[in-house]
């Protein structure tokens, strides 16, 4: 029987794709590949890590000049668009052996904001090409983004009404149509949908990933706002209040565990980036947190995520670079469970 594992489980693998040149990273690549090499760095200690880029040989004389373990990147030469491996990545369901079986669903760049002609094809090109195995399961017929859904591990997933109804992604689609689809294709039983908690300049039409996170000992960390005069006070208020009213897969009511809302950031136009905390990334025994050198809500940040992961190592990853291209650490990041290469 298949089902969704939750991201604090075990993954063999984590992916993500290298900023190059002819990316949206081209005005500010060595920003971008300073915060890459950060992540990078942290991740391989706990896991392996397959790296998908246009250009491997650069890549890899690049990554013999740092401190990297490289015996745990897998180096994977492929045609990339950008970098946001969260969306274009596979996801993957799990048997009881944990053999994996890897969703391919269609990636239309954010419902056809952005090019992603060669992302879209990422995964059914690395696992033709063997670097990722499992059984694979094409559904590109239906557009969904991994940085949109949450998963208990248990048959319970979390989004939000805003991305999964976006009219350019499954628009020929009513929400009663789109929860059963997830139901039958992820193999889970209870969809809950988020209807408030929007965030200034993101890209995304609210992925759940910004906002509120599922986490062991039923638990949802969110991201909650304090300061009435900002302008996202109201939108996340009521999210705070919708999610005090959701219950897990038994009936029972998610212990919820506040994030604190980064000042605001802008871009070099005055655009509000949506920079969040609650797009940390679960890497086996790791939590990789996005910071912002806002040494307040840094602490504040990490101290929250530190109090449910535990048993996990906590590491700040400064991303502001990431953000502005509207996105943070999770939104570059993919998980692969039960990944033999």
């Amino acid at each position: 029987m298949l089902r969704l594992p939750a991201e604090w489980e075990h993954s063999h693998t984590l992916l993500i794709a290298w900023p190059h040149e002819n990316s949206d990273w081209n005005y500010m690549l060595d920003e971008v590949v300073e915060c890459y090499t950060d992540i990078l760095r942290n991740a391989t200690r706990f896991g392996k890590v397959i790296v998908a880029t246009p250009d491997p040989i650069a890549l890899r004389d690049y990554l013999k000049t740092t401190d990297i373990e490289i015996n745990n990147c897998i180096i994977a030469g492929v045609p990339t668009n950008d970098t946001w491996a969260r969306d274009f990545g596979p996801i993957t369901l799990v048997d009881e052996e944990y053999r994996p079986v890897l969703l391919d669903f269609k990636f239309n760049g954010w419902g056809l904001k952005f090019a992603s002609d060669k992302d879209n094809l990422i995964t059914s090109r690395l696992f033709d090409s063997g670097f990722i195995k499992g059984e694979y399961a094409n559904r590109l017929n239906f557009v969904l983004e991994g940085g949109s859904i949450e998963s208990n591990g248990k048959g319970v997933l979390l989004t939000t009404s805003e991305c999964l109804l976006s009219p350019n992604r499954n628009g020929q689609f009513s929400r009663e149509e789109i929860d059963e689809y997830l139901k039958e294709n992820l193999h889970v039983s209870k969809v809950l949908w988020l209807d408030h908690g929007a965030l200034a300049g993101d890209d995304t039409d609210s992925h759940i990933d910004t906002l509120a996170r599922l986490a062991p000992d039923n638990t949802i960390l969110y991201v909650k706002c304090c300061d009435p005069g900002d302008e996202h006070y109201d939108n996340l208020s009521r999210m705070e209040e919708q999610l005090s009213q959701m219950t897990d897969e038994n009936g029972e009511p998610f212990k919820l565990v506040a994030l604190p809302h980064p000042a605001a950031i802008y871009d070099e136009d005055e655009v509000r980036l949506p920079a969040t905390y609650a797009n940390f990334l679960i890497f086996n025994h790791c939590v990789l947190v996005p910071i912002y050198n806002q040494p307040e809500n840094d602490k504040a940040a990490l101290a929250a995520v530190k109090s449910v992961f535990k048993n996990h190592e906590v590491i700040g990853i400064d991303c502001n670079a990431l953000i502005r291209q509207h996105g943070s650490l999770h939104c570059v990041t993919m998980q692969l469970p039960g990944q033999p290469l």
